[in-house]
């Protein structure tokens, strides 16, 4: 897991208004966004170069699981029994897994998996996430109806 930088970019109102409308749309031109913020197109083109390669923010296509073959989602809270991070490693090296997080709490680690099916679920618990090294117990919440999904989020500061 990586740890943010002393050295983290500030951000200003411009590239906070930058970001909004790329999370709104991802594919909004540069001179889209130009219009609305006040700047120029090369420099929004500028300020996106720059936020991407720092690592401030990506642009992404997300699609939509129970669209493409993904039929059964799940959240699979981890208690570890021993160090952390092999096990997260393990969980974030699973084709299935589309967030893991190492975190505080009842968990150790929270891990969000998207299966074919029901069988699919069962296989991934069963034989690899629970046969990981250090897995002392899981906890699956199968989902059961997806009422908020949202990329749109503003540090407040």
């Amino acid at each position: 897991m990586s740890r943010k930088s002393a050295t983290m970019p500030e951000l200003d109102e411009i590239s906070w208004q930058i970001i909004e409308q790329l999370q709104e749309d991802g594919r909004r031109s540069y001179g889209a966004i130009a219009k609305v913020v006040g700047l120029s197109e090369a420099a929004v083109r500028q300020r996106v170069q720059r936020m991407t390669e720092t690592g401030v923010m990506k642009i992404v296509a997300v699609a939509d699981p129970m669209r493409v073959g993904g039929r059964r989602q799940a959240m699979v809270g981890v208690k570890v029994s021993g160090t952390l991070e092999p096990v997260a490693a393990a969980l974030s090296e699973m084709p299935e897994s589309v967030y893991v997080v190492v975190c505080a709490g009842t968990y150790d680690i929270l891990c969000e998996v998207v299966c074919e099916d029901d069988a699919h679920l069962v296989e991934v618990l069963s034989t690899r996430i629970r046969s990981i090294p250090g897995v002392a117990s899981t906890d699956t919440f199968v989902y059961l109806e997806l009422r908020k999904e949202s990329y749109q989020w503003r540090a407040q500061g």
